[in-house]
């Protein structure tokens, strides 16, 4: 315990979004053994698991639910697109090897840069538009889009996921500038999950054994602590300086995908990794970089 307190707060950071990244791997390998249930099903059950965690927290730190209203629409937008992502990921887990369904759903950063040119009026530079296609190119080797290959919907649509929760990501920056805390958007989004979800559940609800029910709590508490340790993570140190670790995420379910469920990726799939997470390391350095430019920039003029 000591020698956490002593721990530098980069190093805190690092370890932290490698635990989340982890326990998301677990969240994708519990959704995948609870079988064969209605994606929506899988997404109800994580989301109202998420939806405690976070109405706890928000009790515990007694924090204001009082919001402006021009957050209403970016909240409802976020909370909409996120689950969309989610129910396309849950679909594709069901599909795909755990490793391409994974990277897939890691184009959101990418995809956010994309977005974030049209919602808050960002400018791209010609580097960050080679590194969003480049991510692109990856992605296309692990989708291998063909009308022969059956499993390119589930790959499209885990791309898809991967868009839509960047278009949310783009809104939780919004939400961000504008003071509403993370805990408060958690905790609405999984709220909204759970009620556009639940009519679903009503009407054409799957029996389940106790051991799919057990899944699919566990996927919740590992959904639960992914939110936690990568929202701790961001606490520790900035996304510049650590989020390229996230994609730690990709070896992780490629292990589980291995170990549990005897899955391995053709070369394709591993061409695409690589370029993915090589895209993924240049925006990390591009960012680092152009953060500190501003900074010296900063100082030069306060002197």
């Amino acid at each position: 315990m000591s020698s956490w307190k002593n721990m530098k707060p980069l190093n805190k950071g690092i370890i932290l979004i490698i635990l989340s990244a982890f326990f998301f791997a677990l969240m994708m390998m519990f959704v995948r053994l609870a079988g064969d249930l209605p994606s929506i099903q899988k997404s109800f059950f994580r989301n109202f698991v998420a939806f405690f965690f976070a109405g706890a927290i928000l009790i515990k730190n007694r924090t204001s639910l009082k919001l402006p209203k021009k957050t209403f629409v970016p909240l409802f937008l976020r909370s909409l697109f996120g689950t969309l992502g989610i129910l396309c990921n849950f679909y594709a887990l069901d599909h795909l090897d755990l490793a391409d369904a994974s990277i897939l759903n890691k184009m959101s950063p990418f995809f956010a840069i994309v977005f974030s040119i049209f919602l808050l009026k960002e400018k791209i530079k010609p580097v960050q538009m080679f590194i969003v296609t480049g991510a692109l190119v990856g992605a296309m080797c692990v989708v291998k889009p063909s009308f022969s290959n059956v499993s390119t919907i589930p790959a499209l649509l885990a791309l898809c996921g991967g868009m839509c929760a960047g278009l949310a990501y783009t809104f939780v920056r919004m939400l961000g500038q504008r003071g509403v805390k993370g805990p408060v958007i958690v905790c609405f989004f999984s709220g909204f999950s759970c009620l556009v979800t639940l009519p679903f559940l009503i009407f054409d609800f799957t029996p389940m054994s106790l051991v799919q029910l057990a899944m699919l709590i566990l996927a919740g508490l590992s959904a639960a602590g992914g939110q936690f340790t990568i929202t701790s993570a961001y606490c520790y140190a900035p996304a510049k300086d650590v989020s390229v670790y996230d994609y730690s995420q990709i070896i992780f379910t490629a292990a589980i995908g291995f170990i549990v469920f005897g899955q391995i990726p053709d070369w394709l799939s591993w061409v695409g990794y690589v370029i993915i997470c090589l895209m993924a390391v240049l925006m990390f350095i591009y960012n680092k970089k152009r953060d500190e430019k501003a900074e010296a920039l900063k100082k030069v003029k306060e002197n």
